[in-house]
């Protein structure tokens, strides 16, 4: 499982992670059952070639591999896996090849998402000219477009987002007749929720 396995040796310092290969073999990193809070995961690769991808760039080949199932969580959940992956974060970073890598990202970027204001203003117009319809199929009824609050497991994403704005508004220690502008977070779902929870004047942009 090389060379996946020698980082993922440096970065479990905290719980355990048990990878089944695309062959069957496990691999334990970490230690089972040590550190008090911290998950026992079991993650099942069943191509190849994610020992490399894994090993370049985890962040984005993670993500896609969970997605199309040849990254599972057999006896675990993903919760669990990215609460390990949080809890041992800094580990990772301190990867040397990862710091390489990270450098090099850094570099690149500023070429691949390059903005000019010519290519910006197109780039808006795309984005708000292509319709409801083709975000309505994977945002919720109010269209939030940022992230939603799980706070348990089976909620729907309805309700984290309903979850999502009562802790903003919590935070936000609003009170009546204040006023507050939404950016950036949807279509305006976020406002019209503080208007009616605490009597705000809300306006989205």
């Amino acid at each position: 499982m090389f060379p996946l396995s020698t980082m993922l040796q440096s970065f479990i310092r905290t719980g355990s992670l048990t990878v089944i290969d695309a062959r069957g073999a496990e691999h334990v990193f970490g230690a089972p059952g040590g550190s008090s809070g911290a998950p026992d995961v079991t993650m099942r690769l069943t191509d190849p070639s994610l020992y490399r991808k894994l090993f370049l760039n985890p962040e984005l080949h993670a993500g896609e591999a969970y997605m199309d199932g040849r990254m599972s969580f057999p006896g675990s959940s993903l919760r669990d896996f990215l609460m390990l992956f949080s809890l041992n974060r800094r580990a990772l970073a301190a990867f040397p090849l990862q710091k390489v890598f990270q450098r090099a990202s850094k570099a690149l970027k500023r070429f691949q998402q390059a903005n000019p204001v010519g290519k910006a203003q197109q780039n808006v117009a795309h984005h708000y000219d292509i319709g409801n319809a083709f975000y309505e199929l994977f945002l919720d009824e109010g269209l939030f477009y940022s992230c939603a609050y799980f706070r348990e497991e089976g909620e729907s994403l309805e309700a984290a987002q309903i979850n999502k704005c009562r802790l903003i508004a919590a935070k936000l220690q609003l009170k009546p007749g204040m006023k507050v502008l939404d950016i950036g977070s949807g279509w305006g779902g976020l406002a019209m929720y503080l208007a009616r929870a605490a009597d705000v004047e809300g306006c989205a942009g």
